[in-house]
């Protein structure tokens, strides 16, 4: 139950990394895209990785991830992502509301979102972990609360990026077995099946951001 309830979760938020996890276990495999599962030290709930390569620069790729309004476009049962508050052009903190079919409650959450960039390697890591505080606990709605996550977006030439995601995240509350093995079986592939379109869309196609070097 957990280990499938991680993996629906890991689709649904951004992304402090999980350095701690030091083995995985390939769970799915479609279209380039692995999804890998592993032990956590110290927690029952299991972490998540997935790696897959995009065709797209670094500054394409690091654009679609800060276009927040853009997100619902390709995260799987996203209601809506809104802007808290923008700290500079590299960090934000971010809404989220995700949508569960009934009799499963909407989850919510907001993260902290912050991007850093090795001068020599090029080396981009995304960090975005669950914060409380900034947006009021809704009504019928599941705040989640913690969370680690991390993105690292790797430059391997001609324009292509290797990306590693990984997860560790308690998404509190209950779900029924058959919607968290829905999710397991369809979401983290359809994610990065969308999210490879989006980083082609024209509207970042010539992203420039002044804190990443292509």
């Amino acid at each position: 139950m957990h280990k499938k309830l991680l993996v629906f979760f890991l689709l649904l938020l951004k992304l402090i990394p999980v350095s701690a996890q030091t083995s995985w276990k390939l769970s799915t495999e479609s279209d380039g895209i692995k999804v890998y599962t592993g032990v956590f030290p110290g927690s029952k709930i299991k972490a998540v990785k997935v790696e897959c390569e995009f065709k797209a620069t670094a500054s394409q790729f690091v654009a679609v991830l800060f276009d927040i309004k853009a997100s619902p476009e390709w995260l799987y049962h996203t209601v809506s992502c809104t802007l808290v508050k923008q700290v500079s052009p590299s960090e934000l903190y971010y809404y989220s509301e995700i949508s569960l079919p009934w009799p499963a409650e909407n989850r919510d959450f907001v993260a902290h979102l912050t991007a850093t960039q090795d001068k020599a390697t090029k080396v981009i890591t995304i960090n975005g972990p669950a914060v409380p505080g900034l947006v009021p606990v809704k009504k019928k709605l599941v705040r989640v609360a913690n969370s680690s996550s991390l993105w690292t977006i790797t430059p391997i030439g001609n324009d292509k990026l290797s990306v590693i995601y990984t997860l560790h995240v308690d998404p509190g509350g209950e779900l029924p077995v058959w919607l968290v093995n829905m999710f397991a079986a369809e979401g983290p592939v359809q994610i990065f099946k969308k999210l490879k379109l989006q980083v082609q869309k024209p509207a970042y196609k010539n992203a420039g951001l002044a804190f990443i070097q292509n």
